[in-house]
């Protein structure tokens, strides 16, 4: 990895320094950029009957409204705190991993023999926005199927618009997210992504059938981790890896660095699942919601236990609910789990930034890297933290 004077990151007069401002930048331009996908979404299109007829104001209702809910929110997203006189100063942003990986292969402005081409740039714009949409798609599909009344404080958008609506919603952007992807090894690049992202769903899911939870109880625990890890690195573990890949997929980049960046994704993915897994336990993190998990056996703290749970509800694979959750919470190595499942957490977001950074062209692109996922990076490290001091559970 090349490296840069201190000068190459020096700060402005408002504090922000000039990887965070370009990091600002691309996140504003993403931003303008969904509005404008929005806009076609919810937009009649020519000779379309008027907005006041029956069948324009039913359109409104099931369809433009509810796409508007979903790919339009702002809570929960904020990863850059606002800062007057920045791009977008004082609009909640949150950067994206496709436009880390067009700076860290096509170079940042005004830097000597990195002039990317307007293809280029389009191509990224388009994936940056499909992988967007995808990610709002999947929030409104999955808050179904988990049962999600509440999604970042707000109420899910099958609260406000019914169930029906909400799946209409939810399948019609994925279509329009991978209509707008255009280029054809992105939208090759996002079908697969679906595809992983549903897979893992389906077996999350299969956790809350009798059956399932009979063999997973049964199970030793090396074979409970294996599950584990293989759904959680198709459902959360997609959520990382589908924007460097459809990002690397628009550039070209070479296969080696692709498989290195797509390992590094899984690991934080895993990482990731594990700090949701856990914020079950800590009140701090998990809130209102602690201690309400207990409707099936995906959680990685409930396989870890399983071997000492008593013979009768491993025979009958009813450990679930309020069996699960009196069972779990009495454990004396509960807290001993959770500590180690911290550490693991942090050690896999460790590795997978020590990935990345070998990657990484310049340090720019390094510190571009650490301010794009600083927020759920940060978590992780402070979840540990607390567990050490001894809070939770």
């Amino acid at each position: 990895m090349a490296g840069t004077s201190a000068a190459a990151d020096a700060t402005d007069a408002s504090g922000i320094s000039a990887v965070e401002a370009v990091v600002r930048s691309d996140a504003a331009l993403l931003e303008d950029d969904l509005a404008a996908f929005l806009a076609s979404l919810t937009s009649a299109p020519p000779g379309a009957s008027a907005p006041e007829s029956v069948y324009g104001a039913a359109l409104g209702r099931s369809l433009y409204a509810p796409v508007a809910d979903a790919v339009g929110s702002k809570v929960g997203q904020e990863a850059l705190v606002p800062a007057a006189g920045a791009p977008a100063g004082r609009a909640p942003l949150r950067p994206s991993m496709v436009f880390w990986a067009y700076r860290n292969y096509r170079g940042f402005p005004g830097r000597t023999g990195e002039e990317a081409s307007a293809a280029d740039l389009a191509a990224v714009r388009r994936a940056a926005v499909a992988v967007r949409v995808l990610l709002k798609a999947a929030v409104a599909l999955d808050d179904i199927q988990d049962g999600s009344g509440i999604r970042y404080g707000e109420p899910a958008l099958h609260v406000t618009h019914g169930i029906p609506l909400a799946l209409n919603t939810g399948s019609l952007l994925i279509t329009a997210a991978l209509e707008h992807a255009a280029e054809p090894a992105v939208v090759r690049s996002l079908l697969r992504s679906v595809g992983r992202g549903l897979t893992g769903q389906a077996v999350d899911v299969s956790t809350r059938t009798a059956l399932t939870r009979a063999e997973l109880v049964a199970a030793p625990l090396a074979e409970r981790v294996a599950f584990w890890e293989s759904m959680a690195a198709l459902k959360t573990g997609t959520l990382f890896r589908m924007p460097l890949d459809a990002a690397v997929a628009a550039l070209g980049v070479v296969e080696d660095e692709r498989r290195v960046l797509d390992e590094a994704m899984r690991n934080l993915g895993l990482a990731s699942q594990l700090f949701n897994d856990l914020t079950d336990f800590v009140p701090g993190f998990g809130g209102r919601t602690t201690h309400e998990d207990f409707g099936q056996l995906s959680n990685r703290v409930f396989l870890e236990l399983l071997d000492s749970a008593p013979a009768g509800a491993r025979a009958s694979g009813e450990l679930v609910g309020a069996r699960l959750k009196e069972f779990v919470l009495g454990h004396p190595d509960l807290r001993e789990t959770l500590l180690l499942l911290a550490a693991e957490a942090v050690e896999r977001k460790r590795a997978a930034m020590e990935a990345v950074r070998g990657v990484c062209r310049c340090e720019r692109s390094a510190r571009y890297f650490d301010v794009t996922i600083d927020r759920k990076g940060h978590l992780v490290d402070r979840l540990h933290a607390t567990l050490l001091k001894g809070e939770g559970a």
